[in-house]
């Protein structure tokens, strides 16, 4: 049975809603909440173990439809309540499944931030190096874990993160928009720069080959669930932001549009990334396998000594590393402002008061991370590192849980009419038949699928 119909179209008492002032700042804030360390990161390094080319097809087939379902829903619910996750999901009853949904959408981003604001604590670090010309020094073999071990990390940490609270206190005309207007078209430039230099260095067009053109014999049901986790994190995908992204949305904006920029923006990114890394690591490896299945190091290991290997690799790192941090500032800034939006709305702080909670909230979980390689590494939950925990936690548990809340809020309670009323007040539903299929059948499996084979390869039961 249906908890109330208010669709809450206004703000707290007393209080006006923060806005975007049109469609482009809309679309280049989402789009630099999605294309962060996720895309530059995390994707070729998914991308080379799961096989290439044929990673990057299943990828592009579940981000046009299952990931364009779950943004387009995100998104409509934030502007047609006006509110933040806790918000959004309140509007439609207060009882206990409601609640867990919105905070549990709320809450993700509050516990990513602060752990990858030390990884961009770490991009700070390298970028600065960089600067320096110290480029032989960075590709030692032990640079990285040794630079993570000590305690002065915490500081190149902090300097990343007040970076981040210095815009969120600027507002989100002035302080999101703003940069993200100014950082997007930068990052893209640098991205193509980057790219184009690593895929003429010699022996780099066979890494071209199998980044771009999918091969079945590399296939494994493995290559589906990877995808689809990446999915999740590249998108932005149950984190809040889109929710808090969508409040501030005016209605005339055309969210179907919006959303197919974005994620031709998203991809074009992911794309450019794995052109600039793999390609690069081919012509430096001779496509070793093991090189370029060298994971979550890939970046701050394997590159660093693809670049000290070329020729102008000084100015290709100073470069790369200066994208990565644009990219990951970025996505910082949106996972923050969702945790400072529920603030205002669910404690009616201003936004400075707002913001200034979740500066200590990233400084006090941020450096629990940092430590944890450090002074810390006594404390491994599950066997891991605090921060892997926290990838853990919130990329493998919480986020399918929150998509899942999602799912059902829609389909069990608000209803796929009422999400159309939403979508076509602005434009034609031109995927509204897709949507429906996705979100009222396909979605939800998907999301279990993840969430089981995650939680299996933690355990060891099966291997990804």
């Amino acid at each position: 049975m249906k908890e109330g119909n208010n669709t809450g179209n206004s703000s707290p008492p007393g209080k006006s809603r923060s806005s975007f002032s049109g469609k482009l700042g809309y679309v280049l804030a989402v789009a630099g909440s999605a294309v962060g360390l996720g895309n530059i990161w995390r994707f070729p390094y998914l991308a080379a173990k799961y096989g290439g080319g044929i990673f990057l097809l299943v990828y592009l087939i579940l981000m046009l439809t299952f990931g364009y379902a779950l943004i387009v829903s995100e998104t409509a619910l934030g502007r047609m309540t006006k509110r933040s996750p806790v918000g959004a999901f309140g509007t439609f009853g207060t009882s206990a499944p409601f609640r867990f949904g919105g905070w549990i959408n709320a809450v993700i981003p509050m516990l990513i931030v602060p752990y990858y604001s030390v990884i961009g604590g770490w991009v700070t670090k390298y970028l600065y190096e960089y600067l320096r010309g110290n480029t032989a020094g960075l590709a030692g073999d032990d640079y990285f874990s040794g630079f993570i071990a000590n305690s002065s990390s915490v500081l190149w940490f902090l300097l990343f993160s007040l970076m981040v609270i210095a815009v969120l206190f600027a507002g989100v005309k002035q302080g999101i928009e703003r940069v993200s207007k100014i950082m997007m078209p930068l990052l893209v430039l640098l991205a193509i720069f980057v790219a184009i230099y690593s895929m003429t260095r010699p022996g780099a067009f066979e890494g071209v080959i199998y980044f771009l053109v999918p091969n079945l014999e590399h296939f494994s049901w493995m290559t589906v669930v990877a995808a689809m986790g990446q999915m999740f994190y590249s998108l932005s995908i149950a984190m809040g932001i889109l929710y808090t992204y969508g409040s501030y949305l005016k209605k005339e904006v055309d969210i179907e549009k919006s959303t197919t920029q974005v994620e031709i923006f998203d991809t074009s990114i992911a794309m450019l990334a794995g052109l600039m890394i793999i390609p690069a690591v081919f012509a430096f490896s001779g496509g070793n396998p093991d090189t370029l299945k060298a994971g979550p190091s890939l970046m701050f290991i394997t590159i660093p000594k693809v670049f000290a290997s070329m020729d102008f690799g000084s100015v290709a790192g100073l470069m790369f590393f200066l994208l990565v941090l644009l990219a990951a500032l970025t996505s910082a800034i949106s996972l923050a402002e969702s945790g400072v939006s529920t603030f205002e709305d669910q404690l009616h702080l201003n936004r400075h008061k707002a913001t200034l909670l979740m500066g200590v909230i990233i400084v006090l979980f941020g450096c629990a991370s940092a430590l944890g390689f450090g002074i810390w590494d006594f404390i491994c939950p599950l066997g891991m590192s605090i921060l892997d925990f926290f990838d853990f936690l919130t990329n493998s548990i919480m986020m399918p849980l929150a998509a899942l809340a999602t799912c059902l809020l829609i389909t069990r309670i608000v209803g796929l009419d009422r999400i159309a009323q939403e979508m076509e007040q602005s434009s034609a539903f031109k995927r509204k038949n897709m949507y429906n299929l996705f979100m009222r059948y396909l979605a939800p499996v998907c999301i279990v699928l993840i969430l089981l084979s995650s939680v299996a390869n933690v355990m060891g039961w099966i291997s990804m």
